[in-house]
């Protein structure tokens, strides 16, 4: 590695290709879509022909930091061995989430063919049936403002695709396909699901143009991507000799599977490593059970326990023998055959030891409300169905418990007013309203467990 005092800022003249025109439009600019997404198109062998006009979330930060450097940033992928640096020029364009005219520019041209979205559970403004959330201010405000003039200006991702697709309708731009790639079960049916819901409340005869031109695409994504420090920014100008005020580190490991139609076109992902199938379901399955359960796991028992990242943690024994404890529960649910289950145990095992990887466990714990319903809940209705009370799932539940009454990592979560409520009164009433909440109340097997490891968890509190 040299060391240099940077000179320059990334630009496309010195570090980059030209940029390739836009066909895709991105909502949610974080380093997960910019490790992922933005990778695969970038590996892609017609790269030059997909770009990418990305919108930020709430903050305009991102769009800030990458605007001056035309887009690009560097992936720091981060072995076992050392650190390897590319720059990744697949972003044509950043925008930041207020630039609402931009947005609805892009959805009108026929050139557009896909939009991809990584805003995480919450920001698809669900209730608790799965639908759109209708008392939701922000879905009410975006359902008014959408009613009263199409191209008023939205806060949500819902009403952004809606918005866009309205205007897309009245352009006569042809068809596209809408991409979910967040950590959701059958993210393609719950994205068509909430913006149906909202289409049909803004204008009836848009749902339908909806199911005839918009293609819902379910997949699952898995990468490794913790958040950036000013440690990533140094490495890059010391190896690159540049400024990088955005770059990404992430692991070597990178999947991406897709099923779905495009009909107006994509990347060929498939050549960049992504794998195009029939029923992603089994792969779904298996990463939201196998990698994000015992990321949840670790997240709260691990932070009780005083480790702040996921290597950390499971360098510690016992947070290993819990994580196996819950692998061993969940995989006789997955439909997949053991020998492939027990190699993506043991991958798993040596990405969450490499030490390059700073995964922040106070991270992986937001939204826990969110995350436990389908990560940890659906294994223990199969146990409980087959007269076994998982022990290393109801662990996780145990661990959120005492994570909800301010044991180990803090509590940030989209649905706080509710969860933190449960965190009042005893131990036994945090239970009984936990398990409540994600509906296993009525299962006294369950709530005796859990409410016995949460003692031992109490009982390790550093």
């Amino acid at each position: 590695m040299r060391s240099t005092t940077p000179v320059q800022t990334l630009s496309r003249a010195a570090h980059g290709r030209p940029a390739a025109p836009v066909r895709i439009v991105h909502l949610g600019v974080g380093n997960f879509f910019r490790a992922h997404q933005a990778w695969y198109t970038e590996h892609a062998p017609d790269a030059d022909a997909w770009g990418i006009a990305a919108f930020t979330g709430r903050s305009a930060a991102i769009a800030d930091a990458l605007r001056p450097q035309d887009g690009l940033y560097t992936l720091i992928t981060r072995g076992p061995g050392g650190d390897s640096f590319e720059v990744i020029s697949s972003l044509s364009a950043v925008h930041a989430a207020d630039e609402h005219a931009a947005l609805l520019g892009y959805f009108r041209s026929p050139e557009l063919a896909v939009v991809t979205l990584t805003v995480t559970e919450a920001g698809y403004r669900r209730d608790a049936d799965g639908g759109l959330d209708l008392a939701d201010p922000s879905v009410r405000a975006d359902l008014a403002a959408l009613r009263d003039d199409a191209g008023a200006p939205v806060t949500t991702a819902p009403g952004r695709i809606v918005a866009g697709l309205l205007a897309r309708r009245l352009a006569g731009s042809g068809p596209l396909a809408i991409v979910s790639c967040d950590n959701l079960s059958g993210n393609g049916a719950v994205l068509a699901r909430v913006v149906g819901d909202l289409a049909a409340g803004v204008d009836a005869s848009l749902a339908d143009w909806i199911t005839g031109n918009a293609c819902f695409v379910t997949t699952m994504v898995d990468r490794i991507t913790p958040a950036t420090t000013d440690e990533h920014r140094a490495a890059v100008a010391s190896t690159l000799g540049v400024a990088d005020a955005a770059p990404v580190p992430t692991e070597p490991f990178a999947e991406w599977v897709i099923q779905g139609e495009f009909p107006a076109g994509r990347p060929a992902w498939d050549a960049a490593g992504a794998r195009i199938v029939g029923d992603v379901e089994p792969f779904e399955r298996r990463k939201l059970t196998l990698l994000n359960g015992s990321h949840s796991l670790l997240a709260y028992a691990g932070s009780i326990l005083g480790h702040e990242t996921v290597a950390d943690a499971v360098a510690d024994a016992r947070c290993l023998a819990w994580v196996n404890q819950w692998w061993d529960e969940a995989c006789p649910q997955l439909p997949l055959p053991q020998v492939e289950l027990a190699a993506y145990r043991r991958a798993l095992v040596e990405r969450f030891r490499n030490p390059n990887i700073r995964h922040a466990l106070a991270q992986i714990a937001a939204d826990g409300s969110l995350k436990l319903p389908v990560r940890v809940v659906p294994t223990i209705r199969a146990e409980l169905a087959a007269g076994r009370v998982p022990e290393g799932a109801c662990r996780a539940i145990a661990a959120w418990v005492l994570h909800l009454r301010g044991v180990g990592a803090r509590v940030l979560d989209a649905n706080a007013s509710v969860v933190e409520a449960l965190a009042a009164g005893t131990l036994d009433d945090t239970v009984a309203g936990v398990l409540g909440y994600l509906g296993l109340a009525g299962e006294p097997l369950v709530t005796a467990t859990v409410r016995r490891l949460a003692g031992e968890l109490s009982s390790m509190v550093v």
